[in-house]
């Protein structure tokens, strides 16, 4: 515990169903338990409803990340912040690189960066060694691939996986007698999320003639598409889209089998929620994926890009849910145990006070 109560300023991206969005308010929640007095900053928050929005410190700067007006905000951001400077800033997305080591030279505190993907295949990351103390990565192939890529030295990054809540008491129990089981999958609707081959082995189960219902939690570019496939897949009454929602917990409780079928995947902070609300869950095998699940006993691996083996995992839990609900309890137990908000933010915590303890030394 620190003695004062330092100001961590977390300057995120317009909130949208990302895992990112989910870990800036997870921390902002749990920062102050831990001594330390928080402000998130972003372009829109205008996603964030409720509790959230009302108990946390959100204020919103417009077009802080557009190129021309950009720098007019930005330099109204500083002076907000001159009158009450952070001691330490976190930016929560590389997006904000460029404008958080901006405001971190004129302020002169350090900054911390999350990683929560991988840089794109031309992509370079603007890191100051000088300003940035340090790189949090969501999993350990993040931590490699960037270590590889951005030539930084190993002792810059550390691993401290996304947290996510775990209710006191599970929803509704998964394969209830008398109702049709609920296949679901959710996220922004990408390409790189994979959701086509979730359709393509929806539509496989429906040719089974095994009772399913199909569920799409999300929004984004592919939507239409997405749309345009279940009805060309002679699917569309058995696939239900469910709008971008921040909050997915009503629609990951409705599932009785959750799908991840990306084509890469940082981590995977929906997955961790669809385990904690102990829904069993079929993956596909990539990238940070193989950290949370293991295959037959947290849940189950597939190939990326293969509707074929999907469709034969989810036929396999349907026709035997006592399998589905020992995977979905094994789940939910590592997940309680491993990928709490509350140890998310102690390793955060951790982080911030020996780049503040660095940051002061050098000072002095």
């Amino acid at each position: 515990m620190v003695a004062e109560s330092p100001f961590i300023l977390l300057l995120a991206d317009s909130f949208s169903l990302r895992g990112t969005s989910a870990y800036t308010l997870r921390l902002a929640e749990q920062l102050p338990q831990h001594g330390f007095r928080t402000q998130i900053v972003c372009p829109c928050a205008r996603m964030v409803k409720g509790d959230h929005r009302d108990e946390l410190p959100i204020e919103e700067y417009p077009h802080l990340l557009t190129p021309v007006l950009g720098q007019v905000v930005r330099r109204w951001l500083l002076t907000d912040l001159c009158e009450d400077p952070p001691a330490l800033i976190h930016i929560q997305s590389r997006h904000l690189l460029p404008s958080g080591t901006w405001l971190s030279k004129r302020l002169g505190c350090p900054f911390v960066l999350t990683m929560q993907d991988f840089l794109q295949p031309r992509e370079r990351l603007p890191f100051s060694e000088v300003w940035g103390h340090h790189i949090i990565t969501v999993s350990e192939v993040v931590r490699t691939e960037l270590l590889h890529r951005a030539k930084l030295k190993p002792e810059l990054c550390s691993v401290i996986p996304t947290g996510v809540d775990v209710p006191a008491e599970l929803p509704r129990p998964i394969f209830e007698p008398h109702r049709t089981p609920v296949i679901g999958t959710a996220g922004p609707l990408e390409t790189v999320k994979g959701f086509t081959y979730f359709l393509g082995a929806a539509q496989r189960v429906v040719a089974a003639d095994v009772a399913a219902e199909f569920l799409v939690a999300g929004a984004g570019p592919e939507e239409a598409n997405l749309r345009r496939l279940a009805r060309e897949l002679e699917i569309a009454d058995r696939v239900t889209f469910v709008p971008n929602l921040l909050d997915l917990s009503q629609s990951l409780s409705a599932m009785d089998i959750f799908c991840l079928p990306s084509l890469r995947q940082g981590l995977g902070t929906l997955m961790l929620e669809a385990m904690a609300l102990g829904r069993p869950v079929i993956a596909s095998d990539v990238d940070g994926v193989d950290s949370i699940v293991r295959d037959n006993e947290t849940g189950l691996l597939v190939p990326p890009s293969n509707s074929e083996a999907l469709a034969h995992r989810m036929l396999e839990l349907l026709r035997d849910p006592f399998r589905a609900r020992r995977f979905a309890d094994a789940a939910s137990q590592m997940v309680r145990r491993d990928f709490s908000t509350a140890r998310m933010a102690q390793q955060t915590v951790a982080v911030y006070q020996k780049v503040l303890g660095i940051h002061h030394a050098a000072v002095a």
